[in-house]
């Protein structure tokens, strides 16, 4: 034989072998590469099924043969270890000449199980492995004969490799051994796999205990049992300490690990167990804000949504690594004031830690918590008497999303009116439907959010934003999503909301709800349910999208139905100025109109935005400011925003020295400073001025840069004029508009229109 048929002899050889050992101990390499070799192919499909694309893939045949091959031959390996050790165990002689009958049998099984026409080829072989025994006169035999050839026949290679062998095992031993005992014990062994168990386990205590504190435990990794076998049915401690230990020096290693375990073997839960550990371990290490602040980076390899194993506990705290990197990003005089939020957030985690079903984690997450909230609130000191030192404002104005109150605490204003109204005429008799209408941030969702603040404990106001509600593209979706947000809405309540009926809202979803508000009522019959619904014009894109108005049907029937429901819609659009069939729905409306701030409030947000501001505005700059603004929240919020920006970028520029400084010692803001911001103003508002502006018909606009260049409006305009001054934008006499800094935005966007 020359030495390259003997290479090429003991290349096939070595693939065997290798396949052999996929099959028993890495079954998902051996699916991976499989499907690389064909995407139907699966370690218990038949290859020969597939016989019709060998010509087209030599690997696909290749394989095949390999596959015969091996289940041919290591019954027969199999019986030749099996037989020595059963002679010396029993004492009795092994049966050779049977169990070769039989494995002949097997393999004439398996060649022509190859071919087609299986089953008339199974009755003629086995009739004629019945004949050939009796010519014999051994039943035995003949028994053999025919049990092999049928089994081989039948089962072939149907089953791959892995079945193959297992079932040759078997075999083999079922004709050496005793069935009832080698049944029992093949059990044992060949599905707890104990005996590659135990030095397996003996195996990782070596790498935890010895191995691992010599040297770096990452590059140990390697060397874990489920990287030579890949499908471990018994526990084995200590693998997710070890990976845990090893992250603190090697990452990379640990995150390739546990990538690893996950994707190719069926050790998830060790995976999961490890991601907790490491979580764990990177939060209680944090000593300081910046460390807080990396967290996010350092764990964005955590899977979202991340594992059981980390209870509800650690994703928050995730969430809040998250709110103090942005704090660290933002400017020194807002970092302090930034620092609220996470803050907050770490005060109602500890309280609701009490709930947490893992005592384990429980504890773990309390002594994160203190911990953080230790170096938070000693970071947020540290930043003020910084601010103090430099002579920096701290930045406390918001300017853009809607005020909430667990974070903007006392900077809402004003708006004492229209708690009052809504409370009234929430809790008459007959409540009527509620409009809460007003201009695009005007402060209707402020308003909303700290309503449950303002009212008597009897309502209970249940704020949902339509505007989320209405991406769902199904009812089901916009019905799961309502009742979400009522349920995390209704906090305030002795005992929380569950979910309506799960089965039901999938199938007939406001049907589900209408009874869900009944329980809800029956459950706590002292209460009245105020159901705000925010964003309210978002519901005809529903209709539109789902061309179904049960929406809306549902809407009705809360109304005419469920005596403790009240709804309020929410918009910036009148009942006239929404599609006709609203008219059905919002019979007997009555319309809470949200303004502009009074001026008294606004000079209280101006001077007093949060407890203990110093006195930094001059009168004229307070009155400048309102004079720009018209009082309108958002505005007046954005001005001050800037202003305060302006006055900390001179400090720090030393801009602003001995004449910054006035006869009582405090910074003050001129009516100069205010007008240098408007540019600034009008860049960062330009969402707002724009939309504004591209909401109004094109007969309304021409009305406005008619006014802007000064021309007086004809009785033709009359129409325009009242629907113009009732949307608060152009002022009673109808010659100007309301607000002054509007009017600047459209004179720049006239004039780069004209150019």
């Amino acid at each position: 034989m020359s030495k390259t048929t003997t290479a090429k002899l003991w290349t096939y050889i070595t693939e065997c072998v290798r396949l052999l050992y996929w099959a028993y101990f890495k079954p998902y390499t051996l699916e991976h590469w499989l499907r690389d070799i064909h995407p139907e192919l699966k370690p218990d499909i038949n290859p020969f099924s597939k016989r019709a694309e060998f010509r087209t893939n030599p690997r696909l045949r290749h394989y095949a043969r390999q596959v015969w091959w091996i289940t041919a031959l290591v019954p027969w390996l199999i019986v030749i270890i099996v037989a020595p050790i059963y002679t010396f165990i029993s004492h009795e002689p092994f049966m050779w000449f049977i169990s070769s009958i039989s494995l002949v049998g097997w393999i004439i099984g398996l060649a022509l199980a190859t071919f087609p026409r299986q089953r008339l080829k199974i009755i003629l072989l086995v009739v004629a492995g019945f004949l050939a025994a009796l010519a014999y006169g051994s039943f035995d035999v003949a028994f053999g004969v025919a049990l092999g050839v049928a089994s081989g026949v039948a089962l072939g290679v149907a089953l791959g490799v892995a079945l193959g062998v297992a079932f040759g095992v078997a075999l083999g031993v079922a004709f050496g051994v005793a069935f009832g005992v080698a049944s029992g014990v093949a059990w044992v062994l060949g599905v707890l796999r104990f005996y590659f168990w135990l030095p397996e386990f003996l195996w990782i205590l070596l790498l935890y205990f010895v191995l691992s504190r010599h040297r770096d435990g990452g590059k140990w990794l390697g060397y874990l049992p489920p990287r030579f076998d890949e499908k471990i049915i018994l526990p084995l401690p200590f693998m997710d300490r070890l990976i845990v230990e090893a992250y603190r020096e090697n990452p990379d290693a640990a995150r390739e690990t546990i990538d690893y375990l996950i994707n190719s073997t069926n050790q998830q839960k060790v995976a999961a167990q490890a991601m907790a550990g490491i979580t764990i371990d990177s939060l209680n290490g944090c000593q300081t804000l910046g460390d807080i602040a990396e967290i996010p980076d350092q764990l964005n390899w955590i899977p979202s949504p991340p594992p059981k194993e980390l209870g509800n506990a650690l994703p928050q705290l995730l969430d809040i690594s998250q709110d103090v990197k942005a704090a660290v990003a933002g400017t020194s005089s807002r970092q302090s004031e930034l620092l609220n939020r996470p803050i907050n957030a770490l005060q109602n985690l500890q309280n609701s830690l009490a709930f947490e079903r893992n005592p384990q984690l429980a504890t773990n997450s309390r002594q994160i918590t203190d911990k953080w909230l230790a170096i938070l609130e000693t970071a947020q000191r540290t930043l003020h008497q910084t601010a103090q030192q430099r002579q920096e404002i701290r930045q406390v104005y918001i300017a853009g999303n809607a005020l909430d109150p667990e974070t903007a605490k006392h900077r809402f204003k004003g708006r004492i009116d229209i708690f009052r109204e809504i409370e009234s005429l929430s809790l008459t008799d007959q409540p009527p439907v509620l409009l809460l209408y007003g201009g695009r941030r005007a402060g209707k969702t402020s308003a909303l959010k700290y309503l449950p603040y303002k009212v008597d404990s009897t309502l209970v106001p249940l704020l949902v934003d339509l505007q989320g509600a209405a991406s769902a593209t199904t009812l089901p979706g916009l019905a799961e999503n309502l009742a979400t947000q009522i349920i995390e809405a209704a906090r305030r309540l002795p005992r929380r909301l569950d979910l309506p009926y799960p089965k039901e809202i999938k199938t007939d979803p406001f049907i589900a709800l209408q009874n869900w508000l009944g329980e809800i009522e029956r459950t706590h019959p002292s209460k009245r349910f105020l159901l705000n619904l925010d964003e309210f014009e978002r519901l005809s894109e529903v209709v539109d999208t789902t061309n179904s108005r049960a929406p809306l049907n549902f809407l009705r029937y809360v109304l005419q139905h469920r005596r403790q429901w009240i709804l309020l819609f929410s918009g910036s659009h009148e009942v006239a100025e929404l599609p006709s069939y609203w008219n059905d729905y919002l019979i007997n409306t009555r319309t809470i109109r949200v303004s502009y701030l009074d001026n008294e409030s606004a000079r209280e947000l101006i001077l007093e935005p949060v407890e203990n501001f110093p006195t930094i505005y001059t009168p004229e700059a307070v009155n400048e400011i309102i004079k720009l603004t018209r009082c309108q929240p958002y505005l007046v919020q954005l001005m001050c925003y800037e202003v305060i920006e302006l006055l900390n970028r001179d400090i720090r520029e030393n801009k602003r020295e001995l004449e910054a400084i006035c006869r009582d010692a405090k910074f003050r803001v001129s009516i100069t400073d205010v007008q240098a911001v408007i540019p600034t103003v009008l860049e960062r508002g330009d969402q707002y001025f724009r939309e504004l502006w591209t909401s109004l018909q094109k007969s309304d606009r021409n009305f406005i840069s008619r006014l802007s260049q000064g021309k007086t409006p004809t009785a033709q305009d009359q129409g325009i004029v009242k629907k113009l001054i009732r949307k608060e934008i152009v002022t009673p006499e109808g010659n100007a508009l309301q607000i002054p800094l509007v009017q600047r935005f459209i004179k720049q966007v006239l004039e780069e229109t004209n150019n």
